[in-house]
């Protein structure tokens, strides 16, 4: 079985994730092939798209929000993600059983005693008016049905489990700062989301593997997991090995693929790239070291933003005063401090929406001895 090193990997996550070469696709497009975008924090996927984009306008993903072609909702792993609608109509059933478990595992006392099934049931008749609410308008509606809970575990089991909602804009508009406001996707999107699959072939966990492959791949079926949070998934694995291609990394784990998906030459040159916090480039694996350094991997759950230089973390970056600042996390040389300074420059510029290229980078650390 061939065996792809760490630098084999990433020239091909960087190929999938589309920032080995800024890809010429619709915006709509690219978050469908990204299988949505971690957006917890709401100006965080103009960035990720910036960065893997030829040509990126934020209006075109307002306007996709706005239009209801694209919705920020509660999916992979229980953080928000801003997926396409037709996405998340697909996925969501899949997502429900791990949704609840989520949920129950950080508040599994104070929920204890509630029947689920009755809170879903008193949640949609409050949302049925059609009107948005806010998670704690919501729980304050349902309180008085369980007077002993706390609101924000009945909030949060509704928002983010028993009920398939969507984060309405402006949340998530570019360069506005709005609240969370929640509606039914059914509402919102005009379209009902159906129960999950009954027990058999699991066409939505085959339809997931296929398409993590495609924008992660190749990877272990550790990596879908941690990527998804969902359980069951060995038997999609099991049902579409013959489909797929398998190869080991340099510890002898065994990685899956789609046989025709770009595996680039492992000395294809990587641009310097800017990536927004908790990029799914970085946090779609469970075994992360073909993108970053185990010393630094905590930056990547810390919501730290971070520069690549030769596909690896190599810095992290922040704005500051209308400046973009960079602090490399290892010596850059001269040819790198250049790359990162231009990309910076031009992601200041975009930032600003052209009133500034400002940026500057801290002085490298010291090589240890």
């Amino acid at each position: 079985m061939t065996v792809l090193d760490a630098r084999a990997l990433n020239r091909a996550t960087l190929a999938r994730q589309l920032l080995l070469d800024r890809a010429d696709l619709p915006v709509l497009d690219a978050v469908g092939h990204l299988c949505g975008l971690q957006a917890q924090e709401p100006q965080e996927p103009f960035v990720g798209l910036w960065s893997r984009l030829r040509v990126f306008e934020p209006a075109v993903l307002s306007a996709l929000l706005t239009g209801r072609r694209v919705v920020r909702t509660h999916l992979m792993r229980r953080t928000v993600h801003l997926v396409t609608a037709d996405d998340l109509v697909a996925w969501r059933a899949r997502h429900d059983g791990m949704l609840r478990q989520r949920v129950l595992a950080t508040y599994r006392r104070e929920l204890e005693g509630v029947d689920l099934g009755e809170l879903a049931a008193a949640g949609r008749e409050i949302m049925a008016d059609g009107e948005p609410r806010s998670m704690g308008e919501l729980a304050r509606a349902v309180a008085g049905r369980w007077p002993t809970v706390g609101h924000r575990p009945l909030g949060e089991m509704l928002v983010a489990a028993l009920l398939p909602m969507v984060q309405l804009p402006p949340r998530g508009l570019w360069r506005t700062t709005a609240g969370v406001r929640y509606a039914l996707a059914s509402s919102w999107l005009g379209r009902e989301i159906g129960p999950p699959a009954a027990d058999g072939p699991d066409p939505v966990g085959r339809a997931l593997l296929r398409r993590y492959q495609a924008a992660f791949g190749p990877a272990a079926s550790a990596d879908l997991r941690a990527w998804c949070g969902l359980a069951g998934l060995p038997a999609a694995v099991a049902a579409l090995r013959e489909e797929l291609v398998s190869f080991r990394d340099e510890h002898g784990r065994e990685l899956l693929d789609l046989p025709d998906a770009p595996r680039p030459d492992p000395d294809s040159p990587a641009p310097v790239r800017f990536l927004p916090a908790f990029d799914n480039a970085i946090l779609g694996y469970r075994d992360r070291s073909r993108i970053i350094d185990d010393v630094h991997r905590g930056l990547s759950v810390e919501g730290a933003r971070l520069v690549l230089v030769d596909g690896r973390v190599a810095a992290t970056w922040t704005v500051v005063e209308g400046s973009v600042s960079v602090t490399p996390l290892r010596r850059f040389s001269r040819a790198d401090r250049a790359d990162v300074a231009e990309e910076g420059r031009r992601l200041a510029s975009f930032l600003s929406g052209g009133e500034s290229s400002r940026m500057r980078i801290a002085t490298s650390p010291v090589r240890a001895a």
